[in-house]
């Protein structure tokens, strides 16, 4: 099966097809570093990430040349600059350069071409100039402007109509532009601001020019995909298009248009006035960046999602248990013909699995789900003499998706020093709550590792004490209290140890 996506721009899913038979051009709208970047901005990347990582895999073996653009002149950092006595530029740098070192920790790949809007003015101004030629753009008193009714295909891509978004649209004081829904391509200087000289006068570009400019310099149009958060399909996406397919022989702009759903935090948009916005270096303190990367491949990429802090302690019990897993499946030792027989179609069918789930719309969902099959099984992988295999194809499967580090040697090692308990404990700790925790695997061959047990038991434990059956809660930690294991509840979520381990 190829590789299908979801293309906005079809409203289908449908096979990709590279314009190249080996080639893949991709462009992404990255960060304005005005601000602090927050998880809804890491969700994005890391999602474009994994398709990358994809595209690449010898499965596909596709070429790829990822573009991620920086809007580094706007508003925000204007005003930031100014409130702060210094330039927009400095401004940039630090925020970027903390998004940069986040990406880095979050094992997120450096772009192929990360091109700064300011460095490509001149080619900012020969588009806008081709856009005035051809009848799309007019120069107004206080800069240049797109003539929206001049694009009768605008409104496709988001669905919307020019009549019904004219309703309630006005012109602000300061601008002067002929059709309230008429957006800026070059906004001339105010006093103090930063500027560029052009052939209409000195001033800087709009926001949405700057792509078009930039994934026609670096890419060519047409192109094979363009990205963002669900966000940007209107009004930016939809003015890319405007601005970009009447100067084509041969439109569309994008043959694919891929969106990720929004993040909320706590229910909520995140936002500083509501008192649930923190800052992504802030985040990656207090959480394994990934167990960040797991909990957000748990969730459908073009899916909302809600990030509180009880779904990352959960991520983060569900990542220690991959590496326990792994960290069987190095225990690998001379198994019998007949166990390896019976195992060995276990690893073709998640290889299949696998792939299959992300060629169908990159449902990482279920190609994580294919991870923990095999974890259930690596004590079997381990007795059948087939550890190493299993390892090599988990740690294959965890590359695609950006986990590889995680069940790297000295990660695995560090989990290795856990004290393993007897098999006698599981019968124990399951026999005091039926109805709590499920019984044990029917598909595992030697019985269930008991480190699976006690993190089932944390997270019933999680549920009621979110529920306010405190009762419930404490009695789940006496119980695995009395077998020895010591809790440990803080903000990354619940961990245990073996009392005098």
């Amino acid at each position: 099966m190829p590789l299908r996506l979801y293309n906005t721009r079809t409203r289908a899913v449908e096979p990709l097809k590279p314009l190249e038979p080996d080639h893949v051009r991709v462009y992404v709208c990255g960060l304005t570093p005005s601000a602090e970047a927050h998880l809804g901005h890491a969700r994005s990347f890391l999602f474009f990430d994994v398709l990358r990582r994809y595209l690449e895999h010898p499965r596909n073996g596709w070429r790829v040349t990822y573009v991620q653009n920086v809007t580094d002149i706007d508003d925000r950092s204007i005003a930031t600059a100014q409130l702060e006595g210094t330039t927009f530029d400095v401004v940039v740098a630090r925020y970027y350069a903390a998004f940069k070192e986040a990406m880095r920790v979050l094992n997120v790949r450096e772009p192929d071409s990360e091109p700064y809007a300011t460095k490509y003015v001149p080619q900012i101004i020969e588009m806008i100039g081709e856009l005035i030629e051809r009848g799309y753009a007019y120069v107004a008193q206080d800069g240049v402007y797109y003539a929206v009714e001049t694009f009768p295909r605008y409104g496709e891509l988001s669905g919307k109509k020019i009549d019904e978004l004219r309703i309630g649209a006005r012109i602000a004081e300061n601008e002067h532009k002929a059709d309230p829904l008429d957006f800026a391509l070059w906004k001339f200087a105010k006093p103090g601001e930063p500027q560029w000289a052009s052939p209409w006068g000195s001033g800087r570009p709009g926001w949405h020019i700057e792509c078009s400019a930039m994934s026609r310099a670096l890419l060519g149009v047409p192109f094979d995909l363009h990205g963002g958060g669900y966000d940007l399909i209107f009004p930016h996406h939809e003015n890319e298009i405007a601005q970009s397919e009447p100067l084509m022989a041969k439109p569309p702009m994008a043959e694919m248009w891929v969106h990720g759903g929004l993040l909320n935090f706590e229910n909520r948009k995140m936002s500083k006035s509501l008192g649930n916005f923190e800052p992504l270096t802030e985040l990656l303190k207090r959480h394994d960046p990934f167990a960040i990367r797991l909990l957000f491949l748990q969730t459908g990429y073009r899916k909302p999602m809600n990030f509180t802090e009880e779904s990352i302690a959960g991520a983060t019990s569900a990542l220690r248990r991959l590496q326990r897993g792994a960290r069987e499946m190095r225990r690998s030792v001379v198994g019998r013909p007949l166990e390896k027989e019976l195992l060995r179609p276990r690893l073709d069918d998640a290889e299949r699995e696998f792939f299959n789930a992300l060629d169908d719309d990159m449902d990482t969902s279920r190609a994580l789900a294919v991870l923990f099959s095999l974890d259930i099984r690596s004590r079997s992988f381990a007795s059948a003499g087939m550890g190493a295999d299993a390892l090599a194809k988990f740690r294959a499967f965890a590359d695609v998706l950006g986990l590889r580090p995680a069940f790297a040697e000295d990660q695995l090692i560090e989990v290795d020093k856990q004290v393993r308990l007897s098999a006698d404990f599981v019968d124990r700790v399951v026999l005091q709550f039926p109805g709590i925790l499920p019984p044990v695997h029917p598909d595992v061959v030697e019985g269930i590792d008991p480190a699976q047990v006690i993190d089932k038991v944390i997270a019933a434990r999680t549920a009621a004490r979110t529920a306010k059956d405190f009762a419930l809660g404490d009695r789940l930690r006496d119980a695995l209290a009395a077998e020895g294991i010591v809790l440990k509840d803080s903000k990354d979520g619940t961990t245990w140890t073996v009392a005098g381990a």
